[in-house]
């Protein structure tokens, strides 16, 4: 069935079971997502949808057996980005090289590249972990990715 040790099967039911609203073994594949990332793993959104999720509640569920072989395909994804590859990516944008870039280019980013957030999650985003701008406009993004990515994993 699938490659994953019994410490994380056991893990996996566990993770599931909290979005398993009513005790029936199964989740909304709106939860996917939301399940994934409780158990360590950074899927994109591509890949949520790729495995069966959903982007509106109560369009499909998935049994217990249906999301452990997605578990097992996604723990051994490698194409999850983490802290370093963030931070040499915004790296681009530090002109003089001192761990700051333009804040209007963070917010730029953020709206345009990769998978794009919205206005308002780009707002709630700069709001909880950016340092304001200096009076040049400047931001320390170091600080940002690394609020950005405690509170993605609290999440």
């Amino acid at each position: 069935m699938t490659d994953l040790s019994p410490k994380d099967v056991e893990k996996a039911e566990f993770a599931f079971s909290i979005y398993d609203a009513d005790g029936t073994n199964v989740i909304d594949a709106f939860d996917l997502g939301n399940v994934l990332r409780a158990l360590n793993t950074n899927p994109t959104n591509a890949t949520i949808e790729k495995h069966g999720g959903t982007k509106k509640r109560g369009e499909k569920t998935m049994t217990l057996e249906e999301f452990l072989p997605i578990f097992s395909e996604v723990k051994k994804d490698k194409d999850q980005g983490v802290y370093e590859d963030f931070i040499e990516c915004l790296k681009l944008y530090d002109k003089q090289e001192n761990g700051t870039m333009l804040g209007a280019e963070l917010t730029h980013t953020l709206l345009a590249l990769g998978e794009k957030l919205t206005e308002e999650e780009v707002e709630i985003v700069v709001r909880d972990c950016l340092d304001p701008e200096d009076e040049d406009g400047f931001v320390p993004y170091g600080p940002f990715l690394k609020r950005l990515c405690e509170k993605a994993a609290a999440e």
